[in-house]
């Protein structure tokens, strides 16, 4: 709270009383405030590299100059109420010719370029992206580079500075609750195991930036309390027909291989895509596991589990432009994969330590399975105004469809008895309809409004038949076999409005959400839960510059905001769900949602957030929990349950060199500590724990062809749930190299090159005490090719000068 407290004093404090001595890049004019040029291009893609020159309407001798950076943004010192002329030229774009005036109600001025029908000769064109980079309350990561050592979207967020990743593939912003997760915008309503069986379908080169948002505002569902993510596929460039090939494999233990193919083409106010892309992955997982019984005893556990798949994905697109205010996107995916997994686990239990075993056991798990997904989205934006008004409204459709087939085996050797064979079939159909408005209205004076209506629709049917082979004789198993409906309703609305006065930045705004929950198990026994709620959800962000360091403004920002996390289906669904004779898996139908209020302070610097501080207050806290059987006490199980409260303090900071020379880093340390406070199995619960996560990324260019990377993460006292974690991380290493005119890149990479990504865990609460280790196929020897198709117009068109593939590219 103190660091709250100093972050709240700089942000209040006069910017006069940090004022810098450093020199300016911008002409200084008496009386003179800063204005700020936007330029987009049709798509509303930032324009990179434009020359914007400013002269005085009276005056041609008076004239400044600047380039327009990776946002599309050029920032001058100008005369207050004084009318300027302003000419914008860029390549590839029509000349910009216009006249403006500075005035207290107006510092931004949005322009959007049209493309020149033109045929360029060769233009050479070298450029660095920005890694990161802040826009508002998000933090836009550009992926480009990282893609070429990857071979799917969910390796690609592993390397991913300021994420973090667990071998569950929950993704962990600030908080020690998974963040959301969406693409093109739109939630993914599923589990981490399918959201993770999702991204690896995913080709890493089909993404074309990630959007953190620690603290997304009102215009977000509430249910990102753990900070969201949103995965922005590529869409059809305006500008010509580009298209790539890329092949891809990486060895560990077992190898993973993948193909795929891209093509964009686009036509002045059409604009079509096309992505496929196949893989083959195998991977293995070695847990073991140790839990005190009653009488001193111990059971002892080890699985080793391999998992080989195939994945087909397709995505595709048609975007079209009826006029200059109005455009339509039609988009899609469609995903199917097979998987066959084999597990085995070898269970003992002891009398003592060291003791040999008097009951041992190994079973033996078969998984076959198909799963497919599509989804389908149409959107559209009608833009009111030059200014960024605009009316966008989005449909989505998606159906999942999973089927496996599963074969178990336990031989029970100490004491001998008849081998115990098992087969079922689990069915899981879902559907998720979403239908969303959003209307953003530039209004004078530094005024923005935002409103929006949003529905979200889920149907799921579960279905899962087993039976018991004991000497020959098929019995069905009532333990497993079940069947279950869920559906759930959240419709939404929200308001925001964001306003600038004098130096500060002021958006606040209020979401409400009604949620409608249905279950209703049907077998083996008839149970039902319903879910009826409104909650309002209020967001306060408060920014304004307090120092300038080497020329650089530092921007204070002040956010609260409340959040929901709502129980899932798998989490609510009271069947039991059989893992092997001594562990089972049950959901809780009087599951409550848990409400988080966080409060953050931060700085940034040249749109780069560098210090965070804030609290995370939840209440009705749910988590994971392993309980003891009341019946017998070596068998446990896994459930969910409300036990208490958490109040999480963080601290985050960013160092490193920015981007534009040979070599740049970056460094990202993160302290959380957690304090539960409520009530495990009855008893009282008080537990508190801190940890360290450290995240680096490091790029250096051999050559104007060749780039080193090399990133990494360090986890230290780690924490999941209730689970204490030991030390782990891992680093990674790749080399690309361009050929024939930088048209082929080849990626050569080394990942968890030390082999330090392997955790043990500690579980001390209530009646369990237990201990284990877990690891996988994570060193591995990878290589990648990507060879950049081109493709001669029928007509003439301008070739776009800025498309680069990477975060220093020459284009030709």
């Amino acid at each position: 709270m103190r660091l709250l407290f100093f972050a709240f004093t700089l942000l209040c404090l006069p910017s006069g009383l940090w004022a810098q001595s450093a020199p300016s890049t911008t002409t200084s004019v008496t009386g003179s405030s800063r204005v700020r040029i936007v330029l987009t291009d049709a798509k509303q893609q930032p324009i990179f590299g434009a020359t914007v020159r400013l002269r005085l309407w009276t005056d041609s001798t008076s004239q400044v100059t600047t380039i327009s950076d990776t946002a599309g943004i050029a920032q001058l010192n100008l005369r207050s109420d004084a009318l300027y002329a302003l000419s914008v030229t860029a390549l590839g774009k029509k000349p910009l010719t216009q006249g403006i005036r500075l005035t207290k109600a107006q510092s931004t001025f949005r322009f959007t370029l049209e493309a020149e029908a033109k045929t360029l000769t060769t233009v050479t064109v070298t450029a660095r992206k920005a890694l990161m980079q802040q826009e508002d309350d998000k933090t836009i990561i550009n992926p480009e580079l990282i893609a070429n050592s990857s071979t799917n979207a969910f390796e690609l967020l592993t390397k991913t500075p300021c994420l973090f990743l667990d071998q569950d593939g929950n993704v962990y912003l600030n908080s020690a609750v998974p963040a959301t997760i969406y693409i093109n915008g739109r939630e993914q309503r599923m589990s981490a195991e399918d959201v993770a069986t999702l991204l690896r379908s995913l080709p890493p080169n089909s993404v074309e930036r990630i959007e953190v948002m620690r603290t997304p505002s009102a215009r977000y569902d509430a249910s990102s309390a753990g900070g969201a993510v949103n995965i922005v596929l590529k869409k059809g460039v305006k500008l010509g027909r580009t298209g790539s090939v890329t092949a891809n494999m990486n060895q560990g233990r077992f190898g993973n291989q993948g193909v795929g193919f891209s093509l964009n083409d686009g036509n002045g106010t059409r604009s079509t895509y096309l992505n496929i892309n196949y893989s083959r992955r195998n991977n293995y997982d070695l847990l073991t596991s140790s839990r005190q019984l009653p009488g001193n005893q111990t059971i002892s556990q080890e699985a080793y589990t391999r998992t080989p798949g195939d994945a087909l994905f397709a995505g595709y697109g048609l975007g079209y432009q009826l006029n200059r205010r109005w455009e339509v996107n039609l988009d899609g995916r469609a995903n199917y994969g097979f998987t066959n997994s084999f597990a085995d686990n070898t269970t003992q239990i002891r009398a003592t330590e060291g003791s040999q075993p008097f009951v041992e056991n190994i079973n033996t798990l078969q998984n076959k399975g198909r799963n497919g997904s599509l989804t389908q989205g149409l959107s559209s934006r009608y833009k009111l105004d030059s200014l960024g008004s605009e009316i966008t409204a989005d449909f989505s459709y998606s159906y999942f469809d999973n089927r496996t087939d599963q074969a178990y085996q336990t031989q029970f050797q100490l004491p001998i008895n008849p081998t115990l064979v098992s087969e079922g079939t689990l069915l899981n159909r879902r559907q998720l309809a979403t239908a969303k408005l959003d209307w953003i209205q530039k209004l004078p004076h530094k005024l923005t409004l935002e409103a929006g209506l949003k529905t979200s629709n889920q149907w799921l049917a579960s279905k899962t038949n087993y039976v018991n082979i004991l000497q020959a004789v098929r019995q069905p198993d009532l333990s497993r076999t079940n069947t279950f409906d869920y559906t759930d309703g959240i419709h939404s609305g929200y308001v925001q409005a964001a306003k600038t006065f004098g130096k500060f930045i002021l958006k606040t705004g209020l979401r409400v959400e009604n949620t409608n929950m249905d279950g209703h198990q049907r077998v083996p026994t008839d149970t039902t839960f319903r879910v009826r709620r409104t909650d309002f959800f209020p967001y306060l962000y408060l920014s304004r510059p307090v120092v300038s360091i080497a020329n650089f403004p530092v921007q204070a920002s002040l956010i609260y905001r409340r959040s929901i996390t709502r129980p899932g289906y798998e989490q609510l669904n009271p069947a039991i769900r059989y893992v092997d004779q001594y562990l089972y898996e049950t959901g809780n139908p009087a599951l409550q949602p848990q409400f988080t209020q966080n409060v953050e302070a931060n700085l940034s610097v040249a749109n780069l957030p560098i210090l965070s501080v804030g609290q995370n207050y939840t209440q009705q806290l749910f988590s994971s929990v392993l309980y003891q059987s009341h019946v017998n006490t070596s068998i446990a199980y896994r459930t969910t349950d409300n036990l208490g409260q958490n109040r999480e303090t963080y601290f985050r900071m960013l160092l490193g060199i920015p981007p534009g020379g040979r070599y740049f880093f970056v460094v990202i340390g993160q302290y959380n500590y957690n304090q539960y406070l409520g009530q495990y199995e009855g008893q009282p619960l008080t537990f508190n724990r801190g940890s360290w996560t450290l995240l680096t990324y490091h790029q250096l260019d051999l050559d104007s062809r060749s780039t080193l990377q090399v990133n990494g993460f360090w986890s230290i006292h780690g924490q999941r749930q209730f689970y204490e974690l030991g030390n782990f991380g891992t680093v990674d290493m790749s080399i690309n190299r361009k050929f024939l005119n930088s048209r082929l890149m080849v990626t050569l990479s080394l990942s968890d090159m030390v082999y330090t990504n392997r955790n043990t865990f500690v579980l001390n609460q209530g009646s369990i005490m237990a201990e284990g280790s877990r690891r996988g196929d994570t060193r591995r020897v990878g290589f990648s090719v990507r060879y950049n198709l081109g493709f001669k117009k029928q007509r003439e068109e301008s070739a776009n000068p800025f498309n680069f593939d990477g975060l220093n590219q020459p284009n030709k």
